[in-house]
């Protein structure tokens, strides 16, 4: 039997939601072993001098316990 825990992670990046997302897993894959998935519960961009400056993600991560 397999035992999940779900984390909540909040990212930023200046690229895309999408390379926020990279940089939450990748950043959590160093603490945290065996992710099975993330779901991206929110997304929201911060706007500069009328141009995005920030995407922002909030995400859940699943990981399996040893």
């Amino acid at each position: 039997m397999s035992v999940l825990k779900v984390i909540e992670v909040l990212s930023g990046s200046s690229t895309s939601w999408e390379d926020a997302t990279q940089q939450a897993v990748t950043k959590a894959s160093k603490s945290v072993k065996n992710i099975k998935s993330v779901y991206v519960q929110e997304q929201s961009a911060t706007v500069k001098d009328g141009k995005v400056a920030e995407f922002r993600v909030n995400l859940k991560i699943t990981f399996e316990l040893e």
